[in-house]
């Protein structure tokens, strides 16, 4: 997890538009580089380091001395890398991962490079012997970017948004501050001032198709094209165990988010077992967040006694919670109100794990509800063919939603997030099933997913079988939510006739509730005029649902000990 920035064709003085790049030091803490091009006086590159693989070589931009004409910035981490060198009997300078961007670039072009890479991924790519610029993002977007480009070609790109926002440039009328497709990348034209035309986006993957980079996977191979059920439940532990496995790929230390639910416990039992299995020189800690009773403390806690893990659980309070929402709004860049909700126990837990522990690569379960279609909701699919295209949509918008605050909420604490539930085989497999075998059974959610692991003793009975509970809910008490605690508070700090003014005041998402109301004030004081940045609200589907919150909906149980 870095930080990444860069300008082309600027008007303004580099050195007053840096500060742009200093928005995103969280992102990376370890070193810090700003480097002008060669012979482009308007052009640079700014970039912040966490380092994570390669502690000697990993500075960026990445040049190499056999290709001096490419420069490289990128954020993720590229999980075949070796792989690749190996096949391609590639020469290396460095042990980074991503020095295979520039040897697969140079050799194929961006777009076989772009799917050729398993992992995640943001990269700039400029080659100043062909005047282009390419940018590329992953297929889920687990590592954000950011463009802003002007109609006279000045193009300016960051991993966060904010980096982007104070931005100078020629334009009377603001700009747009936009996120870059997943799944695609762009080419540029790079003129002799700096400026730049766009001249191709493309999408090179996308979650249904079979990732193109599996031909050249030698160790996992193919799953049979069989759905007989024990042949589909044992490729999904192994597709599943294998995306774990790759993601160990790190120099610092490795933890995991645990709140007890199924999604959290899978990731940290499996990543447990195979720490093991490497013989990693230091136990798995495990970290859960919550009220001193709240479910997923309760949960948490039987989990890591059954997997052994090395387990601290964070108390909060209330006042706690309040207190950083608007940190919180302005690390998110958004104002979805689900998303500001569950973010503030994510972000308070990613504090501790920074101000307390030497943990830095920290795995967590986002993606499975969307992939495996675990939201309430999906009891109430018409029909199956209905749920299977929810759940493609779920993923396609992940990078708004739950992936924009897992990355966000980490990074803020300059934490490296590692989300296996959206490794590319994983995903491509589980979304070409029988679109009947996904959808919940027998009145349980994710039930494929559950049944695939049933009888191992991964984790206890009682989590694999535990009711999908929302992340914002589970940390409080069942007598009082923090859905509940956070409407109290609110409720002294809207009153009825500013609700009146919301849709004058806010015309576009006008909020509709006061918490809504309450959300958008705080993200207008950090973006005002950038409301676009948030292009609906999270909401679930196929039932008359006036809040995102699970415990709101008429369907909601609460899990029975």
């Amino acid at each position: 997890m870095c930080g990444i920035w860069a300008l082309f064709g600027s008007d303004e003085c580099l050195s007053v538009q840096c500060t742009g790049a200093m928005k995103i030091a969280h992102r990376g803490p370890d070193a810090f580089r700003f480097e002008n091009i060669n012979g482009f006086t308007n052009c640079c590159f700014g970039f912040h380091r966490l380092a994570i693989v390669d502690q000697l070589y990993g500075m960026q931009p990445l040049r190499v001395k056999r290709l001096p004409y490419l420069w490289l910035c990128y954020n993720g981490e590229i999980y075949n890398h070796r792989r690749l060198k190996d096949h391609y009997e590639f020469e290396y300078q460095t042990r980074m991962d991503g020095e295979i961007l520039l040897h697969l670039y140079n050799r194929f072009g961006v777009e076989k490079m772009a799917y050729l890479l398993d992992g995640v991924f943001a990269f700039i790519l400029l080659d100043t012997a062909n005047r282009k610029v390419f940018l590329g993002r992953d297929t889920y977007g687990v590592r954000p970017m950011f463009k802003l480009l002007t109609n006279d070609g000045f193009l300016a790109v960051c991993s966060e948004a904010k980096g982007l926002h104070q931005i100078t440039h020629s334009m009377t009328e603001p700009v747009e501050i936009a996120p870059f497709p997943p799944g695609h990348f762009e080419v540029f034209d790079l003129k002799p001032t700096g400026k730049v035309t766009s001249i191709q986006l493309d999408r090179f993957h996308t979650c249904t198709e079979e990732p193109k980079h599996v031909w050249n996977d030698v160790v996992d191979h193919k799953p049979e094209q069989c759905f007989a059920l024990e042949t589909v439940k044992s490729n999904i532990r192994l597709l599943f165990e294998n995306a774990v496995r790759k993601r160990l790929m790190a120099h610092r230390r490795i933890g995991c988010l645990l709140s007890g639910g199924l999604d959290s416990s899978l990731v940290a039992a499996t990543l447990v077992t195979l720490a093991k299995e490497k013989q990693l020189p230091y136990p798995i800690q495990t970290f859960a967040i919550g009220t001193e009773d709240s479910p997923d403390i309760l949960a948490a806690r039987k989990v890591a006694a059954h997997i052994g893990s090395e387990h601290h659980e964070v108390n909060f309070t209330p006042e706690e919670g309040i207190n950083a929402l608007d940190d919180v709004i302005f690390h998110l860049e958004s104002y979805d109100i689900t998303t500001v909700r569950a973010s503030v126990g994510m972000y308070l837990v990613s504090k501790y794990i920074h101000d307390k522990t030497d943990s830095v690569v920290i795995f967590s379960g986002e993606g499975s509800d969307e992939l495996t279609q675990g939201y309430i909701y999906f009891h109430k699919a018409p029909c199956p063919k209905s749920a299977a295209e929810e759940s493609v949509r779920l993923l396609k918008e992940l990078y708004m939603f739950d992936v924009l605050r897992a990355d966000r909420t980490t990074a803020a604490h300059s934490l490296e997030l590692r989300v296996p539930f959206l490794d590319h085989r994983f995903t491509a497999y589980y979304l070409s099933l029988p679109e009947e075998m996904r959808t919940p059974k027998e009145g349980v959610e994710k039930h494929l997913l559950r049944d695939a692991f049933k009888g191992l003793n991964l984790i206890p009975d009682e989590i694999l079988w535990r009711r999908k509970e929302a992340f914002s809910d589970g940390l409080t008490s069942v007598r009082k939510s923090w859905y509940t605690i956070l409407q109290e508070h609110i409720e002294s700090e809207v009153n009825d006739s500013q609700m009146e003014k919301a849709a004058k005041l806010f015309p576009y998402n006008p909020p509709t509730t006061k918490e809504g109301f309450f959300i958008r004030q705080m993200f207008e004081k950090h973006y005002p005029g950038r409301s676009g940045w948030t292009p609906h609200y999270w909401m679930p589907r196929w039932i008359k649902a006036c809040d995102p919150s699970a415990r709101t909906l008429p369907i909601y149980k609460p899990d029975q000990d």
